[in-house]
């Protein structure tokens, strides 16, 4: 008999496949089945392809909606406009630039400028911007976010 032993033994070469397939059965058991592993759950502000908040993102493009856009840069969160003028006010223009600092939505992940500009001689000559002005826009900015918040979880 070719391949077997006179006793009943099993060959090497028969322990060893049979060494391979138990080796390969345990395996496989282990790649499937049983419980399921818990995904993490990601915040709804963190399942994006921005860099930064949405809720901010989205809600400082709809407070500057009314102004030009220079530029604006969702990756690193910045949004620059262009020089607005007001129909009201010919004489007077504002440029604002909002960055966004985090992927939370928090107050301190907002950051708002203003520049405002009048006119005199024919020409732009730098004026102040009131300081309330900057804050009433970024509690604009803040409000619309958690409002987009509050309503993409139902709540």
């Amino acid at each position: 008999m070719t391949g077997s032993t006179d006793n009943g033994l099993f060959t090497v070469r028969t322990l060893t496949t049979a060494g391979i397939c138990a080796a390969a059965a345990l395996a496989l058991a282990g790649c499937g089945g049983g419980r399921k592993k818990e995904q993490a759950k990601l915040a709804p502000s963190q399942v994006t392809t921005i860099g930064v908040n949405s809720y901010l993102w989205r809600a400082s493009l709809d407070s500057v909606s009314f102004m030009p856009l220079l530029q604006s840069d969702s990756a690193g969160g910045v949004i620059i406009t262009d020089w607005y003028v007001n129909p009201k006010t010919p004489t007077e223009r504002v440029k604002v630039s909002i960055a966004i600092l985090d992927q939370d939505l928090r107050a301190d992940a907002l950051r708002v400028t203003a520049v405002r500009e009048v006119q005199q001689g024919g020409g732009w000559v730098a004026a102040p911007v009131q300081a309330a002005t900057v804050q009433k826009l970024e509690d604009i900015i803040l409000t619309r976010a958690r409002d987009l918040r509050r309503d993409s979880i139902g709540g």
